[in-house]
């Protein structure tokens, strides 16, 4: 699993958050949601940013390039 997924799922949690809700409430299809967090694949730019957003951290830690949220 590549830090972003890792990212991704750790957020999810703290927000108490099933993947079907997070999915839901970004906007997102669940089966994308799920590879997401799976690391089958990664979100474009935007979709990130979105992401990031959604849970109040930025970009560089989604990404894995700062462990400050």
């Amino acid at each position: 699993m590549g830090k972003f997924a890792e990212r991704l799922r750790t957020c999810r949690k703290k927000k108490g958050l099933v993947q079907e809700d997070a999915a839901h409430m970004l906007g997102f299809r669940y089966s994308t949601y799920r590879r997401y967090e799976q690391g089958g694949t990664e979100p474009d730019i935007s979709e990130a940013a979105r992401i990031a957003d959604f849970f109040g951290v930025s970009l560089d830690y989604l990404a894995g390039r700062t462990d400050e949220p």
